[in-house]
């Protein structure tokens, strides 16, 4: 990949601490009583009290079998790779937390009575951040649209209890990032795309807000 922003030099360590981290919640999670995915899991309802869980619930996967976080995190491992290095470590960071955020947010506008627990929020902003900075520097990446395409239709099927609004959520926050990443890549002064991301997550947190004490 061309490089979109300044970059960081290394191995993925965001990649791996990401994934690693999950895993080890995952495997918490299998411990008869721990609490954990209850504790942790996005309820809308409790958003006002416990606001956090839009984040911490992007780091549980259903206990029923290994598929919901083994994709996830096969798509971390190839897309975050890709990603961390040539974005560096603290935009990567900032896009897989704030698109987490993202999902929970359209969870929250959308089915707020739904329960939800996944990383896709987070790994579908990452994906479209891909497909975006990719696009942007002419790369033909029309197989990862249709991959993107297909992902969002099974999240439509009866049955599969797949959260839909929160990969959404996440693609557009995603998105919206890799934009903001594209617009500096050329200037020296990082103030304006850090006020630029802050403001992404301002925004999300307002209609938040807006959602819990106006509607």
């Amino acid at each position: 990949m061309v490089r979109a922003a300044r970059s960081s030099r290394g191995k993925p360590v965001v990649t791996y601490t990401l994934m690693a981290l999950t895993i080890a919640v995952f495997l918490l999670q299998l411990i008869p009583g721990s609490g954990v995915t209850q504790a942790l899991v996005y309820y809308p309802p409790l958003t006002a009290v416990e606001p956090w869980r839009m984040i911490t619930s992007a780091f549980l996967h259903s206990t029923s079998g290994i598929f919901h976080i083994g994709f996830n995190m096969f798509t971390l491992f190839i897309f975050g790779r890709a990603l961390e290095i040539p974005l560096g470590r603290a935009r990567f960071i900032a896009l897989y937390l704030i698109s987490a955020l993202g999902g929970s947010v359209a969870v929250l506008l959308i089915a707020p009575g739904s329960v939800v627990l996944g990383a896709s929020g987070a790994i579908f902003g990452i994906v479209a951040a891909f497909f975006v900075i990719q696009r942007r520097m002419g790369v033909n990446n029309r197989v990862l649209l249709i991959v993107l395409v297909i992902n969002l239709v099974a999240g439509f099927i009866p049955g599969l209890n797949i959260s839909w609004e929160a990969h959404v959520g996440g693609l557009i926050t995603g998105a919206v990032l890799a934009l903001v990443f594209l617009r500096q890549r050329n200037k020296r002064s990082a103030n304006s795309e850090i006020a630029l991301v802050a403001l992404v997550a301002a925004a999300l947190i307002a209609l938040t807000l807006v959602r819990i004490f106006v509607l």
